[in-house]
Parts: C-alpha cells; structure tokens; sequence
C-alpha cells in the first residue's frame, strides 16, 4: 500500500507539519507551528453555519475564503521528496473569536488529501475523528537515527524485498514509518519505486517500533535470498544508502 493511502495519514500529517501555507484573501503566507501540538495550534475548525451559503457572510462576522496548505515532506532526501498535500478549504471568521482568542477560526468546508496514488476527500467529523499514528512526532527522528546509527538494517531488510524490485536498483532510502510498518524507496537510473514492509504486530505506542523492526530484521535473516548488497563484492553498507543532503 503506498504512503498516504491509510487512513491515519489525515490528522498524521497534521500533528506533524513544522508549518503550513494559509491563503486568504489572494494573500500567502507561511506560518510557523505554535507551541502546541501541530501546525494548526492557532487555527481553530469549526462548522460552516447553515445560513452561510456556499458564498457569502453568516449571521454575524465577516467571513473570508481561506485555505490552509499542509505539505507531508519525506524526512530524508529521496526522488520526489513530498509524499502527501492535505489541503482544508473554508471561511477565515469572527463570529467565534470570543470562545477562541487563543487564535483564529476557520469554517470548515472540506478537506482533501492528495498522494501519487489517490486523492481523497473528509468531512469535519471524520478529520477530528481520526487519531493520529503514533509515530507521527518521533519519524523523523527514527528514520534519522537508523540511517546514520544503523545503516547496515538496510541490506538486511531487503532480503524482504522481492529481487524484481532490486535489479538496477542504484540505492534504497527509509521513506516513512507508522503504526502499520516501514516504507522503503528504491531508486534506479530512471524512476523509483516504494517498497512497504508491514510489521509484525500494528504499533500502539512509539516504544514499541524497536522491538517491530528487531521482527522484521529476524525475519529478514531467514530468508533463503540476499540482496546484492550483501554479496562478497562489497560491504554490507557500501552504496546501500547515499547520505548525500
């Protein structure tokens, strides 16, 4: 399953952006995540109110098309580095600034996400809904440290991979993580493909994605073929992963 086709990739995306893109009013402007958790820590969602219109001013306050842009980056440098976009569409408001004067408030119209894959939309209730993957602050951080601590994993977890997807590979990066499994990116000459390699057991808790991999590494062990990355031409880490920033 490609990145972003799950579910918990909405709000995942969200707790994790460092920032986001707002557009109202034909003005950009990139703005920072707050102290709070997520980019929309001073963005509050609320419902559009029924006699709004599609267009228009509500009840009370004025009411400005606004659309907030949030980019899911891959944390190390891969081909096509961005994995998903979630857009949220609705109208910058007043009417409710008095419950909420930590920050503004958005009627929400709708959400939508876009991977190379799919592209998908979610209503209000769904998107406050649905948790975030528990793994969503600490990725960048694990995929960090597992390739510059533990970059000799990486031969080792394709023996996972089937050899169709390793002939002409020239390298392979961690392109994600979640509660379901890790992603890997093999890239060639031309173009790169996405390799997801679930885990044994659906992670509840951060702690637990150390004992999930040591599953996948054991599995991986056992497995009757080894990559060319681990043949007697070359070391176990020797072009298996380009650190290059």
């Amino acid at each position: 399953m490609a990145i972003g086709d799950r579910p918990c990739r909405w709000p995942t995306i969200l707790a994790s952006a460092h920032s986001m893109t707002m557009v109202a009013d034909g003005r950009s402007t990139e703005v920072s995540r707050g102290s709070g958790p997520g980019a929309t820590h001073h963005v509050h969602l609320h419902p559009s109110p029924a006699d709004a219109g599609l267009t228009g001013a509500a009840g009370a306050g004025e009411r400005v098309p606004a659309t907030l842009k949030f980019t899911d980056v891959a944390p190390l440098p891969v081909r096509d580095r961005v994995r998903a976009r979630v857009t949220v569409m609705g109208w910058l408001t007043s009417r409710d600034k008095t419950a909420s004067s930590a920050g503004d408030c958005m009627e929400f119209a709708t959400a939508v996400l876009e991977t190379s894959t799919c592209k998908a939309g979610i209503g209000l209730d769904d998107l406050l809904a649905a948790p975030a993957d528990p793994l969503a602050t600490y990725e960048a951080d694990i995929l960090t440290h597992l390739v510059e601590e533990h970059g000799h994993y990486i031969p080792l977890l394709l023996r996972l991979v089937e050899p169709r997807f390793l002939q002409l590979m020239e390298r392979v990066v961690p392109l994600a993580i979640d509660r379901y499994g890790i992603s890997l990116r093999v890239e060639y000459p031309l173009g790169h493909h996405d390799v997801r390699l679930p885990f044994h057991k659906t992670l509840t808790d951060a702690a637990q994605f150390g004992i999930q991999l040591q599953a996948l590494l054991t599995t991986a062990r056992r497995c009757s073929h080894g990559s060319r990355l681990l043949s007697a031409e070359r070391g176990p880490d020797e072009n298996a992963i380009s650190r290059r920033s």
